[in-house]
């Protein structure tokens, strides 16, 4: 039920301008605070389970492999964040339920400048992952790179992640982040007229045999 009214949302609105569409998931009433990080992407914050909700970034077709900056920045602390709600690097270390530091907008499509790499390792766009969601090259990994082969192709790629998390969530580390059930990734272009929908569980991947696709939703399928 969660997922199919997540979905109908995204498809009701999809056809309306990036601004309006956005606005639903970036606002006062559903953010506690919403973070620009220099212009790169944006994030909604929720104070409760101290990590992100939504984050909604742009991928840029001529950026992409423009420079594959490879050396990685090290996560930082979010200090516009206040102290009490912020996740911080250690909260991950050997925690019992084998989460990742899953970076919401990905390292791979802001690997152009110091600066835009620099930005994506702050914590507050870090969240639990399940390691084998986080790194396989057929899920969440593979969706990643997905997204910037269609932003190649077409120029550029709009992106929305979503974060879901229970009432009453596992948590991890001496800050107690909450850990999500699920994710969910729309990659769209308006002038293209090009909508996708992805949703992972954040779970172990017991099929190896699942490809990108499976993971796929059909928006329009759930408008009936």
């Amino acid at each position: 039920m969660k997922k199919t009214l997540l979905i109908l949302i995204f498809a009701t609105s999809l056809t309306l301008a990036t601004d309006t569409f956005l606005h639903q998931f970036f606002n006062n009433k559903v953010c506690d605070q919403i973070l620009e990080n220099n212009g790169y992407f944006k994030t909604c914050y929720d104070y409760k389970v101290k990590g992100a909700k939504y984050v909604a970034y742009t991928i840029k077709g001529d950026l992409v492999n423009k420079n594959n900056i490879k050396e990685r920045p090290r996560f930082y602390l979010d200090k516009n964040i206040p102290n009490q709600y912020r996740s911080e690097y250690s909260d991950y270390t050997n925690n019992r339920y084998k989460m990742d530091r899953g970076h919401m907008a990905e390292d791979a499509s802001f690997d152009y400048s110091q600066r835009s790499l620099n930005a994506i390792y702050v914590m507050s766009n870090i969240i639990p992952q399940y390691f084998t969601v986080n790194r396989d090259k057929k899920a969440w990994a593979g969706l990643e790179r997905f997204g910037r082969v269609m932003a190649t192709k077409m120029g550029k790629v709009n992106v929305l992640n979503g974060v879901i998390y229970s009432n009453n969530p596992k948590r991890i580390g001496h800050n107690q982040i909450a850990i999500p059930t699920a994710f969910w990734k729309i990659y769209y272009n308006k002038e293209q007229n090009f909508q996708r929908c992805f949703y992972f569980e954040n779970k172990p991947i017991v099929d190896s045999n699942k490809n990108v696709s499976d993971y796929e939703i059909a928006c329009k399928r759930l408008m009936k």
